[in-house]
């Protein structure tokens, strides 16, 4: 743990070589990124991986939980790590709060990779009504989300060929409340979005995208190669939204690739 501003930051920092943060998507924690990927990505750079903002073990305070209060508290970590500049990878809602990042502090990332991402607001496509309900829904147990979340990260076919797909999924071992979820969710749904601001990103730029994705559908990521300079775009054909369990090899590859050029 380390303090930064007015929370706690629960945070781990491994591998070698020039850093690499990683930020986690919506209601999760550090522990759910794929195994797998941490150890391929490891192997040639510094990671750094942490709890959003009430997320975890982290922290939570009174203020309104907002996507730019969460890259507030991304770059107060960067800085109480003593990380000048970073790559940054983000996830799904973490590609909302790295693009924040990146658009409030450019001078503290190298390149930005945006994994299942979209620009937010009213110019984003959205998930159907039945999987926002479903994600939004905070009254059911954690198991019962956790179920809910296992069946909208993955094809359909994928799951029929794979029928548990827990053997592909991280060990979890810490939890959110209910509330902190929510207020995650509120900050979600009230961010404005990055359209009119994605001309001005000039770091190099990776989006990955499955091709099946339900929760953050594909065609967001043809929105944001237009909108940002110069960026790649790699899609993952029978990939959903939890790509890197899937194809953690190849998602590793895609990533060490772009980070080497």
């Amino acid at each position: 743990m380390i303090q930064v501003g007015d929370i706690d930051i629960a945070y781990k920092v491994f591998g070698e070589g020039d850093p690499l943060l990683l930020i986690m998507g919506y209601s999760g924690t550090m522990d759910l990124w794929a195994p797998e990927v941490l150890k391929e990505l490891a192997s040639k750079y510094q990671l750094i991986i942490f709890d959003n903002r009430g997320m975890g073990k982290t922290t939570a305070s009174d203020k309104e939980f907002t996507i730019e209060l969460f890259a507030n508290d991304t770059r107060g970590l960067l800085d109480a790590l003593g990380i000048e500049r970073t790559h940054v990878l983000g996830w799904s809602l973490g590609t909302y709060i790295a693009q924040e990042l990146t658009l409030k502090y450019p001078d503290r990332v190298e390149k930005l990779i945006l994994y299942a991402g979209d620009c937010g607001g009213k110019e984003a496509i959205y998930p159907g009504p039945e999987i926002m309900d479903a994600l939004g829904d905070t009254s059911a147990s954690s198991r019962e989300r956790g179920e809910r979340l296992l069946a909208t990260l993955f094809p359909e076919k994928w799951l029929k060929e794979h029928p548990d797909p827990r053997t592909y999924f991280p060990k979890v071992t810490e939890t959110s409340s209910p509330e902190n979820i929510k207020r995650q969710y509120q900050a979600w749904q009230n961010w404005k979005g990055s359209y009119s601001r994605l001309a001005s990103i000039t770091q190099p730029t990776l989006l990955i995208t499955g091709a099946e994705d339900v929760n953050t559908p594909w065609q967001n990521s043809l929105m944001l190669i237009d909108l940002i300079p110069g960026a790649w775009l790699v899609q993952l054909k029978g990939g959903g939204h939890g790509v890197m369990y899937q194809y953690p090899k190849k998602f590793s590859r895609i990533v060490l690739t772009f980070l080497a050029s």
